[in-house]
């Protein structure tokens, strides 16, 4: 009778499943509809809207140049002026969020892919954990400006590059909170348990570890997102990012500080846009922390 008593699922377990999910999406949605997140999301959603449409959006080609009309102010046919070799900064803006964005958006990916894997095994594996976290200490040493100019400089100017160069130094980052999680779970009664009942370590990895790591990878990624953008537009700015002729945040900037007194809107306008979507980011991580993680919950 206890034999088959035991077996039998926990009584009210898929209740309280259930209850956790719907606190989650509660907290969620609570936090998602105060204004500041509402205000990131509808900057985020119409810079989004403005990259996809830039073909449409832009007035003119980003990259054609007009030696005639060079660092004239705002007018009907260039709404944000010309730059110092003609071409029209508003379409430049424009389609440098294109470049911006993509260079976040793969940061991101590369860097919470690279730093899950080495996390997990680090993590799991005791004779991996000081193997990979004394290298990763060592990458974490280097200035990640430093690092990304120094691979820029060896392997040239390309968007590839600049990638690399920027998702390296997050990649420590990711591995340390990922080993973190799995060095937390690894000794939970359901892990135990598992392990004693012969499961994989694949199948015990992936459906019994993973997803706790779910909720702090998409808050970092978050973080990673606006750090990517913005160490992009320095690397630019400085000359060892994205070609000059290839229209991105960091290029304006850099190719208007010359004549900043001139015409102030050559940086003042990619930069208020740079600022803008790195605050939106920051504002709608802070609101994923507050939703998904109740220890730093709080209201706007």
């Amino acid at each position: 009778m206890s034999a088959t008593t035991s077996s039998l699922p926990a009584p009210g377990a898929p209740a309280v499943e259930a209850a956790a999910s719907s606190s989650i999406l509660g907290q969620l949605k609570t936090t998602m509809s105060a204004w500041p997140a509402m205000l990131a999301i509808a900057l985020l959603s119409l810079l989004l809207v403005g990259t996809i449409f830039a073909p449409w959006l832009g007035t003119v080609d980003p990259t054609l140049m007009d030696p005639a009309i060079r660092l004239k102010p705002m007018s009907a046919e260039h709404w944000l002026g010309t730059d110092a070799y003609g071409r029209d900064v508003y379409s430049r803006t424009l389609f440098g969020a294109r470049v911006s964005l993509a260079v976040g958006l793969g940061a991101v990916v590369a860097s919470l892919l690279a730093g899950l894997v080495l996390g997990i095994l680090a993590g799991y594996f005791k004779a991996a954990d000081t193997v990979i976290m004394r290298f990763l200490d060592g990458v974490m040493a280097i200035p990640g400006i430093l690092l990304a100019i120094a691979l820029v400089s060896l392997s040239g100017a390309s968007l590839f590059t600049v990638l690399v160069a920027i998702s390296i130094p997050e990649i420590p980052r990711v591995a340390r909170m990922v080993r973190s999680v799995i060095l937390s779970v690894r000794n939970e009664p359901y892990v135990e348990a598992a392990v004693s009942l012969g499961t994989r370590v694949p199948v015990l990895v992936l459906r019994h570890m993973l997803p706790n790591t779910y909720a702090p990878l998409i808050v970092q990624g978050t973080y990673i997102f606006a750090a990517a953008i913005l160490t992009e537009s320095v690397l630019s700015f400085l000359g060892a990012g994205i070609p000059p002729e290839t229209p991105s945040w960091g290029n304006v900037m850099a190719e208007g500080r010359v004549y900043f007194q001139m015409l102030p809107g050559l940086i003042l306008y990619p930069g208020l846009l740079l600022s803008l979507t790195v605050l939106s980011v920051n504002i709608l991580g802070d609101a994923l922390r507050d939703a998904l993680d109740p220890r730093f919950s709080r209201r706007f």
